[in-house]
């Protein structure tokens, strides 16, 4: 080998160190390109076979190495499209071979790229900056599952989503154990309920095919009142209706002419002799509680305590009792009209409130929050939910807190017409604020709202959603009220989830899944041939694409290039030095070569 041995070394040197510079050159070129993968120069030694004591350093070859399982920086885009992998792994993508009528004829070969800077086109591809078309696995709209496993061009049309009729509500809410209604009032047992007395004869609200409730009794109390003795003392029964000042006499005297009206029945006062319905003006608050029992019937007499009346409206009719001297109906403790409505009543359960009685039923009953539902062609409807309480545990034994649910069947119902709708279910608390027992879910069979159907939806409660807890605001607090239906709705974008999947969003609000994309991976990453684009081929040593085990899609974000530019500029030197040690060498055995031509002259 000798000199020209080292001639030749040198040329091979000055050759490797060129292809190291020319992979240094397109690395830098290249450190701004997408998801851009560099490569690295192997040197190899070449060891010419010689013996044992004679050995040689060998010539030099050279030969890529690349790096595509180097991850580059993952920085945030503003395009929803762009998406880069963290980990392993590579979009599947093909190439157009032509175009025919401005549509893409693929040539059927899948390639790999990390460059995730894919844009919708006019025809719905999603096309990256080197002209690769993603591949992914179509979904269906209405399992949201792929509906394959081969990776297929994705194209997403421009269609309308098909309008979806409300199937299901999701219904979460705490009823306040005392309702407070527009007729409550907490001095009186029951008020706070729904009176199927109060409504039309034949149309009880309450749940179909109950029967009807017997008549209760109700109370209305006065407020305490204080007599004319010296000193003064509360009112008792002893006390006399008419006095001197410095007596057991109420405050304000009844006078000869004035009446007390009981249920459209008139109690006269007189001076004396009182016959009838009459009183005399000298007889005590006693003897006027009895004659107005008398008139109501009631098996629970009236009654006073610490200077207030207590009355009772029996079952016989609602109370009602009216004076002509209020200054003296105020001194028993009553303004106005003192009233008592019984409870229980009506008839059988009709599970319906009529345009008739709507205002009754507002009046008995509490707002259960409201939500759109739609129709099988996607029409909007309001439905409108009321809470109406229909008995309670604090009326002794045999009541339990129960509640009705209704939905608004006709906002503008009028006469006969049905404006709102039992669901047709009890619902029983316990004292701990529970259903006892639980109700999963109801059905509105053929539900039908402001004249549009909505077939049978499902009104799902799910374990514990629906409690009865005490609330000083007297409300229902409705914690979710949602349904599945939606409107048709045509797409608008597209966007990349975190779970790797397309994301279409639609002008009627929904998102929903379109496709999976395929990330595929290698055994032999490394081996894969680079195309244009930075785009790979399978090969036999990289092996065939694996799909099912990569890493993660972050959505509106790219990968960047791999290449550190202070690490080729420091190889960018060493390589200019090698190339220059090698020109070295060349002049060195060209100077040694001259001086062995020399010894000949």
């Amino acid at each position: 080998m000798g000199i020209f041995g080292a001639l030749t070394t040198a040329v091979g040197g000055l050759r490797a160190n060129s292809y190291a510079l020319e992979n240094v050159s397109g690395n830098i070129a290249n450190s701004q390109t997408t998801a851009f993968k560099r490569i690295d120069t192997a040197f190899l030694d070449l060891i010419p076979q010689t013996a044992l004591t004679a050995q040689l350093a060998g010539g030099v070859t050279t030969q890529s190495r690349s790096t595509n399982s180097v991850q580059g920086d993952v920085q945030s885009a503003s395009v929803a499209t762009f998406m880069a992998i963290n980990g392993s792994g590579f979009f599947a993508v093909q190439k157009p071979s032509n175009f025919t009528d401005g549509s893409p004829v693929f040539d059927g070969v899948d390639r790999y790229t990390r460059r995730g800077d894919f844009q919708l086109d006019k025809s719905g591809y999603l096309v990256n900056g080197a002209g690769y078309y993603l591949e992914g696995v179509p979904i269906d709209p209405t399992t949201g599952n792929p509906t394959g496993s081969s990776p297929q061009v994705l194209k997403f049309q421009n269609d309308f989503l098909p309008a979806q009729e409300t199937t299901k509500i999701d219904y979460r809410a705490n009823l306040a154990s005392y309702p407070l209604t527009t007729k409550h009032d907490t001095s009186v047992p029951g008020s706070e309920l729904l009176a199927p007395s109060s409504y039309t004869s034949g149309y009880n609200p309450v749940v179909l095919g109950t029967p009807a409730a017997p008549y209760t009794d109700a109370t209305t109390s006065g407020t305490a009142q204080s007599n004319k003795d010296t000193p003064s003392a509360l009112n008792t029964g002893a006390t006399l209706l008419n006095g001197a000042a410095a007596t057991d006499s109420i405050a304000a005297n009844f006078i000869v002419g004035d009446t007390i009206t009981v249920n459209a029945t008139v109690i006269t006062f007189v001076a004396s002799g009182a016959t009838g319905n009459q009183l005399n003006i000298t007889d005590d608050i006693s003897t006027l509680l009895a004659k107005i029992d008398s008139i109501t019937g009631t098996a629970i007499p009236s009654s006073i305590a610490s200077g207030s009346i207590t009355l009772h409206s029996g079952t016989t009719s609602d109370l009602s009792v009216t004076s002509s001297n209020s200054t003296a109906f105020a001194a028993l403790g009553f303004t106005g009209t003192a009233t008592a409505t019984r409870g229980g009543g009506g008839t059988v359960g009709t599970g319906q409130v009529i345009g008739n009685d709507n205002s009754a039923f507002l009046d008995e009953s509490v707002s259960g929050g409201a939500v759109t539902a739609y129709d099988v062609s996607g029409a909007p409807v309001n439905m409108q939910f009321r809470w109406a309480k229909v008995d309670s545990a604090s009326l002794g034994a045999g009541h339990t807190d129960t509640w009705n649910l209704f939905y608004q069947v006709r906002p503008n119902a009028t006469g006969t017409q049905v404006a709102w709708q039992n669901v047709n279910q009890n619902f029983t608390f316990s004292a701990s604020g529970q259903m006892s027992p639980a109700i999963s879910s109801v059905t509105l069979t053929n539900a039908v709202v402001n004249g549009i159907s909505l077939g049978s939806p499902v009104i799902n409660f799910g374990t514990g959603g629906v409690t009865q807890f005490a609330d000083a605001n007297g409300n229902v607090q409705v914690n979710q009220i949602q349904q599945d239906g939606f409107p048709a709705g045509q797409l608008q974008s597209v966007g990349v989830s975190t779970n790797g999947r397309i994301v279409g969003n639609y002008s009627n609000g929904r998102n929903l899944d379109l496709a999976l994309i395929s990330i595929a991976s290698f055994n032999g990453t490394n081996f894969l041939k680079r195309v244009n684009g930075g785009a790979f081929e399978a090969t036999d040593e990289s092996g065939q694409a694996l799909f099912g085990k990569s890493g993660t899609i972050v959505g509106s974000s790219l990968e960047s290039s791999n290449t550190d530019i202070a690490d080729e500029f420091t190889k960018l030197i060493v390589t200019q030095q090698a190339y220059s040690a090698n020109t070295k060498v060349i002049t060195t055995s060209n100077s040694m070569v001259q001086d062995l031509l020399n010894v000949m002259r």
